[in-house]
């Protein structure tokens, strides 16, 4: 664990120096990740390694282990033939082997605990590394939604409440200058094609007052003549009458 807590330190004093330095977020989580994933892949070579050279211990300690067996049965042989100083010299070759291999199960029993340290180290690692990514995306898109949020309000304060409330003040008062400026022409309009309706209307009452007076004076001459043409017809119409012969009564 002190590995893994060394590495996270290191990955969040450079976290750290490169949000100072204004970076770029998404920049610094990628890198973040991607040296956590370098040091996954060497602290999996240093488990290899260390797997390799407790292989190797186990295997030296097996040997060791064999000669100590192998000159106890020397020194007996020697023993049994009568050959004690021989015998001597191979108990103290057996001797010396013997903490040869009491040692190097010492170190085999170290070696164990370092591997199950370093493997359990490399499981966090990887259990972080899979953390780190998952965040990485959340933090890139709230990274993102930030900036959006910064540009907007750095455009949104460019445009201070002053200005825009006087820019709007003049678009009014533009727009009822150019309102007025309507209803004049609208209004100028109006009136000149009342004087050239009113001219109209006055000539065509002249006009039709001139009709009127050749229809009057027509009907009237119409009506003469009718009452003319009727008394000929009357008078036309009837006989003269005889006149009686007077009678001697009468």
């Amino acid at each position: 664990m002190q590995l893994i807590s060394r590495i996270l330190r290191v990955i969040r004093a450079n976290l750290n120096s490169s949000i100072a330095g204004a970076e770029d977020p998404e920049k610094i989580l990628e890198q973040t990740v991607l040296e956590m994933q370098e040091n996954l892949v060497r602290l999996r070579q240093g488990v290899a390694q260390a797997i390799a050279t407790q292989k190797r211990t186990e295997r030296q300690a097996a040997a060791a282990n064999s000669q100590t067996e192998e000159w106890y049965r020397r020194a007996q042989l020697a023993l049994q033939q009568g050959n004690e100083p021989l015998a001597r010299e191979a108990l103290t070759k057996r001797q010396a082997y013997k903490e040869t291999t009491t040692a190097l199960f010492s170190q085999i029993e170290q070696q164990n605990d370092i591997v199950a340290r370093l493997k359990k180290d490399m499981r966090s690692l990887e259990l972080k590394i899979s953390e780190a990514k998952t965040k990485k995306d959340m933090y890139i898109a709230r990274a993102r939604s930030a900036e959006a949020s910064s540009r907007l309000q750095e455009m949104l304060g460019g445009v201070s409440a002053t200005s825009s409330l006087s820019a709007f003040e003049r678009m009014e008062e533009k727009v009822l200058q150019l309102e007025a400026h309507s209803v004049a022409i609208a209004q100028l309009g109006s009136d000149d094609l009342e004087t050239q309706f009113t001219s109209l209307e006055s000539t065509n009452v002249d006009a039709e007052l001139a009709a009127m007076k050749v229809q009057v004076l027509n009907e009237a001459e119409n009506t003469q003549h009718n009452n003319l043409l009727a008394e000929e017809k009357q008078n036309t119409a009837q006989p003269p009458q005889k006149q009686l012969p007077k009678t001697q009564d009468s």
